[in-house]
């Protein structure tokens, strides 16, 4: 057993690893030392806790330890990069879950000699460490089912939604007196049952294009239940973690917020005040074309944008892409890729594949630094791309995606959508861009698509 000074010095090494994990992270290069950092930190604060003074009972801690750790390790292999983010939504609810079961411990079990102002403290902090974890657990599950497409991404908008939430908040509050003023354990479990249903409404009226906002902000409820959890238990490094990971959640939210033009208050309470107005019908019809086509006009054209989306992850197709690339570059041609810095069901990842497949950084452009030169681009290719290319999002004032920056890829001579089928995808909004005189649609897994086109493009 460790003394305590030894698992002071522990968590001290931790948190300052923690630390240098997110700062690292802002930064390509040292991404990947900086999740090293993470994982080091955590097997410190892992090994630091379970082997610390205040801890018995190994003959449990440890069987759950390697059963926890295995099953990590196999989910951690298996999972795709297309189903991170579901992932990570389903994580979140195991931490709040986490919260929900430690207060209530807390409050069956309470610490001895906790009396006056001490006691006030600890049960607040039960409550509101129950109350946020219940809200993350359950609205992590509806984030989890919308990701992964069993739960319709459309936005759920019940009559006087928003008073609900007020009426289940007020509610709360309003039990948290009770327990405060110790009118029983009933208060502390019945504002448990409205939390989960609470969190679930949230996520719920929520839709798909707003879900990486979200999930961020999930992260953010973990963090602010693992903060209140580390003070139940008197834990340092918990209380510590808990907020690094609850700020960062709740900027980086916020940060996503103002990229996509959406109100932080508004996407984190459920879609407060988001219009619910009728969206504009789409006329005209989606145009197939053929792989031959395809590469007969890349053939022809000079400046090629290609965006990557949904459909290429999915796929596994950055290989072909990146091929496709080069002998194009080899031609002489001007190829370059865009990508939306944080809307789309995989915010990021577009980045992780193509540095994966080898395609060169500089060639790959954020929204910002190319949406001007779409005008002079001869053809643009579209993997599986949705609401970031949407023109919906400006001509459309009661679109889900309205007032959100896009590629405006519809002003390029020639737009190719490679797409599965005619649906809309996961979040259920409708795309005026594959009805446009200027597009075509290529039907088709999209590296079957793409390994068709390279065979029929010349090798330099």
């Amino acid at each position: 057993m460790l003394s305590s000074n030894i698992v002071t010095a522990i968590y001290i090494a931790a948190s300052v690893l923690f630390i240098l994990s997110l700062g690292g992270l802002s930064n390509q290069e040292k991404a990947k030392r900086a999740v090293w950092f993470g994982i080091i930190g955590m097997a410190l604060a892992v090994f630091g806790t379970v082997f610390g003074p205040q801890v018995s009972g190994f003959g449990w801690i440890i069987p759950m330890i390697i059963i926890g750790s295995i099953i990590g390790a196999i989910v951690a292999q298996r999972v795709e990069m297309t189903g991170m983010p579901q992932l990570v939504a389903a994580l979140h609810s195991f931490v709040g879950l986490a919260a929900v079961f430690i207060g209530i411990n807390s409050h069956i079990d309470p610490p001895s000699g906790l009396i006056g102002a001490e006691l006030i403290i600890h049960d607040v902090e039960i409550f509101i460490g129950v109350f946020i974890g219940a809200v993350t657990a359950t609205g992590s599950v509806i984030a989890y089912g919308k990701l992964s497409g069993t739960i319709d991404g459309k936005a759920l908008l019940l009559p006087g939604r928003n008073w609900l939430n007020l009426i289940a908040v007020l509610g709360c509050l309003w039990l948290g007196s009770l327990f405060l003023g110790h009118a029983g354990s009933w208060t502390l479990y019945l504002m448990t049952i409205i939390a989960l249903i609470f969190g679930a409404h949230l996520v719920m009226a929520i839709g798909g294009a707003d879900m990486p906002v979200v999930v961020s902000m999930l992260n953010s409820y973990s963090g602010w239940a693992a903060a209140a959890t580390g003070f139940l238990l008197g834990n340092d490094l918990l209380i510590v973690t808990g907020a690094l990971v609850g700020a960062s959640g709740a900027i980086l939210s916020y940060i996503m917020c103002k990229a996509m033009n959406r109100n932080f208050i508004s996407v984190i309470l459920g879609g407060w005040g988001t219009s619910t107005g009728p969206a504009q019908e789409v006329e005209g019809e989606m145009i197939a074309t053929d792989v031959s086509t395809v590469a007969a006009d890349l053939a022809d054209a000079q400046n090629i944008v290609i965006v990557p989306g949904y459909g290429m992850a999915v796929a596994q197709a950055q290989g072909a892409v990146s091929e496709i690339t080069r002998r194009l570059r080899d031609k002489g041609k001007n190829v370059r890729f865009a990508i939306h810095p944080v809307a789309g069901r995989l915010p990021g990842h577009m980045n992780v594949l193509l540095a994966e497949a080898k395609v060169p950084y500089d060639i790959v452009l954020e929204m910002d630094e190319i949406n001007d030169d779409f005008p002079n681009t001869d053809m643009v290719i579209i993997l599986g791309a949705n609401d970031i290319v949407n023109p919906a999002a400006q001509d459309d004032p009661n679109s889900p995606i309205a007032g959100m920056p896009v590629l405006e890829v519809w002003k390029a001579g020639q737009v190719i959508i490679s797409k599965r089928g005619q649906g809309r995808g996961y979040s259920g909004i409708e795309n005026p861009l594959f009805f446009k005189d200027n597009s075509r649609m290529l039907y088709g897994d999209a590296k079957a698509s793409l390994d068709q086109i390279l065979a029929q493009l010349p090798v330099s």
